[in-house]
């Protein structure tokens, strides 16, 4: 108990929370017959875009802004970091490229010409065409436990849950998640708190969920991949029970200006299992 207060102490020592704090911004951007919510903090100048995963179908980053916040409290100082999640209103058939396009109108409409991008699982996928079609808009990029193009393991895990999600079982649905998203070492801490987890955040509806599940089951940007110029870290591990082996590996391949960190034993919860998974993450955006 001693260490993990002399933990949580140094954090709140290296980090300076009450100036942090009075920079969290949260807005909506308008686009056209709907928004699009995002959480803003940090002191920096350069914009740094961060795309969630699918956990987004449940629910927005809307009053979440302290958490995320402190999650990823190490970038705050050097940039003015962006979390957004897609649109409110999805249309019934929406692609991630689709929402990378999405992505950019709101981009414009802050006036960020051009950011650092990370994109997680899906975010991941966003990511991708973000940087393929708007090549302009992407210093440099990230792509965290994601793919380029569909795997069987994909397929069959994404699948499962739309299943659970068309009915209903919302139990089901996040005890199946963080079973293949986690190792069982990190299950551990979990498991006794799933009936309270999944109890919790319970959406009114899936419909949400159901439409960008299915998005990730068409996504498909690896023949395009070679467009990709701007300086881009692949980032996962190589246990990946969602996404499938080997995708991380198959991303950095087709990417020329690329590096690949990949963790070992783990899987598509190395962003939180990986003790220094953001600090890779600075290291690259700011090397020096």
């Amino acid at each position: 108990m001693y260490k993990e207060c002399l933990r949580f102490s140094n954090i709140f020592l290296e980090y300076d929370f009450e100036t942090m704090l009075s920079t969290i911004e949260e807005n909506t951007v308008v686009l056209e017959n709907t928004c699009m919510d995002y959480v803003a903090f940090g002191k920096g100048q350069q914009p740094l875009l961060i795309l969630p995963g699918l956990s987004d179908g449940f629910k927005t980053v809307k009053h979440q802004a302290l958490p995320l916040t402190f999650y990823y409290r190490r970038f705050a100082k050097d940039f003015r970091v962006y979390i957004f999640s897609r649109k409110n209103e999805l249309p019934a058939s929406y692609s991630t490229r689709d929402m990378a396009s999405d992505q950019n109108v709101a981009l414009e409409k802050l006036g960020i010409e051009k950011a650092c991008v990370i994109g997680v699982s899906q975010g991941g996928m966003i990511a991708q065409h973000l940087a393929i079609d708007f090549p302009s808009s992407v210093a440099k990029l990230v792509i965290a436990v994601s793919l380029a193009r569909q795997t069987e393991t994909l397929q069959r895990v994404v699948k499962r849950w739309i299943d659970m999600a068309k009915a209903g079982d919302y139990r089901s649905l996040v005890i199946d998640t963080m079973e293949k998203t986690f190792t069982n070492r990190q299950l551990r801490n979990y498991r006794p708190f799933y009936p309270i987890i999944s109890r919790v955040g319970k959406p009114t509806s899936f419909a949400r969920f159901l439409i960008q599940a299915s998005a990730c089951l068409t996504h498909d940007a690896y023949q395009e991949l070679g467009a990709i110029q701007c300086p881009t870290l692949v980032i996962g591990g190589d246990s990946d029970r969602v996404a499938g082996k080997g995708t991380s590996q198959e991303i950095a391949s087709k990417i020329k200006h690329s590096q690949l960190v990949l963790y070992k034993d783990l899987g598509h919860g190395a962003y939180e299992e990986a003790r220094d998974f953001n600090q890779q993450i600075q290291t690259f955006l700011y090397p020096g």
